[in-house]
């Protein structure tokens, strides 16, 4: 099996992420789906396809505590826990778009899906927007939303997540993880950080409001 290195400068840092989410959210011609759809992508690591499929019964969205997507179907079917803050920032948005359980959890206009270009197109105005102007970044403009998928997973084994608890919330296996971000499994990596572990996977507070 061949697999395509991801390289690690073509990664977002946190703060990148924070200011495109920040940029979509701040846009009142774009659909209000396309925020919290991107937050989806960036903290849970679904791919976009994935997430513009979602309806609310996927959602398991408890008053108090840990929640759960329900991604795919049938043997493909995966539970993707969700963090305390994501479960209210998902039940105040259902709440505010007046969704019903069989609804799209991120519809488009009139409860149609929103479709792969629309987003696109968002996501790269919004990296006109915010990436800075010099060689160091302006190569990466066009970038597909997939890369906020890409960053959420390093993110989570530099911060050292089991390979196999990566491979298993992303639908993917831990030798596909190897192959795609051979970076995070050196040696030099083994030693953990328990402090900034539990700092990489708390959801950010930008993404709550």
């Amino acid at each position: 099996m061949s697999v395509d290195v991801m390289e690690e400068e073509w990664l977002y840092s946190e703060e990148q992420v924070r200011a495109l989410l920040e940029w979509v959210r701040g846009r009142e011609d774009v659909e209000r789906s396309v925020y919290p759809l991107m937050c989806i992508v960036a903290e849970q690591a679904l791919r976009p396809g994935e997430a513009r499929a979602l309806r609310v019964g996927d959602v398991d969205l408890p008053v108090r505590g840990w929640g759960k997507l329900a991604v795919g179907s049938g043997r493909t079917e995966r539970n993707v826990p969700l963090k305390p803050r994501l479960v209210e920032f998902l039940r105040e948005w259902i709440s505010e778009a007046g969704l019903r359980e069989e609804d799209l959890l991120f519809p488009g206009r009139d409860g149609y899906p929103l479709s792969a270009s629309q987003c696109q197109r968002v996501w790269e105005q919004a990296q006109e927007a915010v990436l800075a102007r010099d060689e160091l970044y302006s190569w990466r403009l066009g970038e597909p939303i997939s890369i906020l998928r890409e960053t959420c997973l390093v993110r989570w084994l530099q911060a050292g997540v089991s390979r196999f608890a990566v491979a298993e919330l992303a639908g993917v296996t831990p030798n596909w993880l190897a192959m795609r971000y051979p970076y995070c499994f050196r040696v030099e990596n083994d030693m953990i950080d328990r402090g900034q572990l539990s700092e990489n996977m708390a959801v950010p507070e930008s993404l709550k409001s």
